[in-house]
């Protein structure tokens, strides 16, 4: 179980699948990608990250008629419904975290108590972020990333999408209040014609030094 090519070869040929084909996604390679995509750094390590494979072709003929009718849904053989669980803010889920860390003896005495006193005011008075769902979607999307790098590694393309109704979506999976749907990942082996690179801005367009719109290189 290790990748077919290196880190720098899958962000390179990596590119959003429009189509794909029948093929399907082996169970044990489905299984390393998602562990490895988990491996994503979160806020306070909370890993708000929730997410539901779709396999079978019924459901994801419902999930497509909540995301537009898009093929890639109806197609792909895995479409990851991305969530995120707001449910991390309790105390009992940051209890839980604490406890993870301990097993891992990743955690103190005075840092587990930062966590129990830091996390509800973070949520309760943000200073980065306008609401719970917008920090929410930035973990999730780091795990998404993630997700998209390693499966480009094994050589499994995939496909990032927005386009979907949340109340339908929510609604046709049982997904619950409390629960937000960041995105939907679409992930299989394309179907030829490959999409063609697009280009990307230069780093001196969109990195500067120091200061916004001073000069980086």
């Amino acid at each position: 179980m290790e990748p077919s090519i290196n880190l720098k070869q899958a962000i390179e040929k990596r590119r959003s699948a429009r189509a794909f084909s029948k093929n399907s996604i082996p169970n044990v390679i489905l299984e390393e990608i998602l562990r490895l995509g988990m491996m994503a750094p979160s806020g306070f390590n909370l890993q708000p990250w929730r997410f539901i494979v779709v396999k079978k072709q019924e459901n994801k003929e419902r999930l497509k008629a909540c995301a537009f009718n898009q093929r890639q849904v109806g197609e792909a053989p895995v479409v990851l419904i991305c969530c995120g669980d707001r449910h991390v803010s309790k105390p009992e889920y940051i209890e839980s975290i604490i406890e993870l860390r301990k097993e891992h003896e990743a955690i103190n005495d005075t840092y587990a108590d930062y966590m129990k006193n830091s996390i509800p005011k973070m949520f309760e008075s943000p200073s980065s972020f306008e609401s719970m769902e917008a920090w929410i979607n930035r973990q999730i999307m780091l795990a998404v990333a993630h997700i998209m790098l390693v499966s480009s590694s094994f050589g499994v393309d995939s496909c990032p999408l927005e386009g979907f109704i949340t109340s339908q979506v929510k609604a046709a999976f049982n997904i619950p209040e409390q629960v937000d749907v960041c995105c939907l990942l679409a992930m299989g082996y394309a179907a030829e014609p490959f999409k063609k690179y697009g280009g990307r801005l230069s780093l001196s367009q969109v990195c500067f030094q120091e200061t916004y719109g001073q000069n980086f290189v």
